[in-house]
C-alpha cells in the first residue's frame, strides 16, 4: 500500500509540475468499495443516504454551480457534503499533495481535458457498474463520459457543462444601428460590425478575449478553426495541426482585429480572472465566454445579454465543450455514500430544479429542452452548441496549453498579437508537437 501510494504521488507530481496553471486505496476500504461499490451481481447499492459526511473539492472557475448543487443536496439528505472550493490555478498542486498520502476528499471534481490524466494516474475509482445502473446513462454527455474513461473503466461523470459562444451587449449594437440577431456570421462581418460600432462610439471596446490566459484561448479561438472546417489536433492528440492553411486563416482574421483595434490593447495581457469584466459592466460590445457566464453577469442598464455562435473565416459554426466531471476518489471509503450524491446531481430534479432553473446546462442531452430552456432562446442555442461542438483530446493538454509556461500559450499570442503570424505559429509548432509526443 505505501509502495503504491509512493509510486502515484511521484507520477503525478512529475506531472503537476506541467499542468498546475489553469491516491490509493484507504486500508480499510472494502473490495466493493475500491471497485466502486458494485454488489456481486453488478448491480449498484440502493441507497447510500446514510448520514455520511462527505468532503468534495471543487474548481473555483464552477464553484457557482457546484455549491448550488451541494446547497440542495444538503437540505434534503441525511448524507452533507463539506465542499472545499480550490482557486483554479492551485487545484492541481492541492490534489498532488492530497494523492500520495491517501487524503483525497471522497468528491473529486476535475476539468473535463484533465480528466484523462487523474484517470490514469488512479485519482479515481472505477464506476462504470454504477453508470450502468441509471436509466438513463446513454443521456449523460458523451464527450466528458469519454474524458473519464480509460481502458474501458469509467471512472467519472459530467458534473458541469461548459460550452464557448459569443456575447453581445444588444443595448451596444442596437444604439449602432447593428443587428444584434445575427452580427457574426463570419469573423469578417464581426469585424465589420465592430468597426461601424466603434465609428458610432469610439469609446466602446469591441471583442474582449483573454489574451494571455492558454486555457481561455483554446476554449474561445479554437471554435473559430473547427467552424472553418478544420482540426487542432490530430485525432490521437500527438500532434498540433494549428500550423495548417485553414488555423492560420483565423489566426489572421483575429491579428487584423487586434490591429484594427477591434481587440483592445488591454485584453493582450488578460490572463484570465478578470476577462468578464469589460463585458459585465457595458465597455465591451463582445467577449468570448462560455455558457456559464450567462447565470452569473447580471444584466443592467448597461448591458443587455444575447448570445451567438463563434463563427469562422467564412461562416459555420462551432463551440468547445468545456467544464468539469466528478469522481468518488480512490481514496475514499465510502463509496456508496459518496455515489447517492453523483447519482442525484445527475438526477433530473437537480438538473431541472437546479441547473436549468439557474441557466445552467444540463449534463444530460435528454433534459437539454425542458421548461427553463424554452423560456430563454440563449439557452436554447448553447444546449444545441453542447451537440455540435467539440472536446480534444490529448494525454499531454494540460501542460501543452494550459500551462502558461508551456507551448501552447506563445503560440496562440504570436497568432493573435503577433506582427507575421502566418510564420511564427508554424515556427513555434514544432515545439508544441513535442510537447505533446513527450512521455
Amino acid at each position: 500500500m505505501a509502495q503504491r501510494r509512493a509510486r502515484l504521488a511521484a507520477a503525478i507530481a512529475a506531472t503537476a509540475l506541467l499542468l498546475a496553471a489553469c491516491g490509493s486505496d484507504g486500508d480499510s476500504a472494502s473490495t466493493d468499495e475500491q471497485t466502486g461499490g458494485s454488489t456481486d451481481d453488478g448491480a449498484a447499492p440502493e441507497s447510500g443516504d446514510t448520514g455520511a459526511t462527505l468532503t468534495m473539492w471543487a474548481r473555483s472557475v464552477t464553484a457557482p454551480q457546484t455549491e448550488a448543487l451541494v446547497e440542495a443536496y444538503n437540505a434534503t439528505h441525511e448524507n452533507q457534503i463539506e465542499l472545499t472550493v480550490v482557486p483554479f490555478d492551485s487545484y492541481l498542486q492541492k490534489v498532488t499533495a492530497a494523492a500520495g498520502g491517501g487524503e483525497l476528499p471522497d468528491l473529486l471534481a476535475a476539468n473535463v481535458v484533465e480528466a484523462p490524466n487523474y484517470a490514469q494516474l488512479g485519482l479515481w475509482q472505477d464506476i462504470g457498474d454504477r453508470i450502468d445502473s441509471l436509466d438513463y446513462a446513454d443521456a449523460l454527455a458523451p464527450s466528458h463520459i469519454d474524458a473519464g474513461t480509460v481502458d474501458d473503466q469509467r471512472y467519472a461523470v459530467p458534473h458541469v457543462v461548459d460550452t464557448s459562444a459569443l456575447y453581445v451587449n444588444t443595448k451596444i449594437l442596437e444604439a449602432a444601428g447593428v443587428d444584434p440577431a445575427d452580427p457574426a456570421p463570419t469573423l469578417q462581418a464581426l469585424a465589420d460590425n465592430i468597426a461601424t460600432i466603434q465609428a458610432a462610439n469610439p469609446d466602446v471596446q469591441g471583442l474582449y478575449v483573454a489574451g494571455n490566459c492558454g486555457g481561455c484561448l483554446v476554449f474561445t479561438i479554437w471554435p473559430s478553426i473547427w467552424a472553418s472546417g478544420a482540426e487542432v489536433l490530430s485525432e490521437d492528440g500527438t500532434e498540433s495541426l494549428l500550423d495548417q492553411p485553414e488555423a492560420l486563416e483565423v489566426f489572421e482574421a483575429y491579428n487584423q482585429m487586434v490591429a484594427d483595434g477591434a481587440i483592445p490593447e488591454a485584453a493582450r495581457n488578460e490572463a484570465g480572472p478578470t476577462q468578464n469584466e469589460p463585458f459585465a459592466t457595458g465597455q465591451a460590445a463582445f467577449s468570448l465566454l462560455g455558457s456559464k457566464a450567462l447565470a452569473t453577469i447580471p444584466e443592467s442598464d448597461a448591458l443587455s445579454i444575447g448570445v451567438v455562435p463563434i463563427p469562422g473565416v467564412d461562416g459555420g459554426r462551432s463551440s468547445f465543450v468545456g467544464g468539469d466531471v466528478l469522481g468518488i476518489s480512490s481514496s475514499s471509503e465510502q463509496a456508496d455514500a459518496a455515489w447517492d450524491f453523483v447519482q442525484w446531481t445527475l438526477s433530473e430534479e437537480a438538473q431541472l430544479e437546479v441547473m436549468a432553473k439557474g441557466k445552467n446546462l444540463t449534463v444530460r442531452t435528454d433534459l437539454a429542452s425542458n421548461q427553463y430552456s424554452e423560456q430563454d432562446p440563449r439557452l436554447v442555442l448553447l444546449n444545441e452548441l453542447v451537440g455540435e461542438g467539440r472536446t480534444p483530446y490529448a494525454v499531454n493538454f494540460f501542460q501543452t496549453f494550459n500551462d502558461p509556461n508551456g507551448p501552447g500559450l506563445p503560440l496562440i499570442r504570436a497568432g493573435l498579437f503577433g506582427d507575421d503570424p502566418g510564420s511564427e505559429v508554424p515556427e513555434l509548432n514544432g515545439a508544441v508537437n513535442d510537447s505533446l509526443q513527450r512521455n
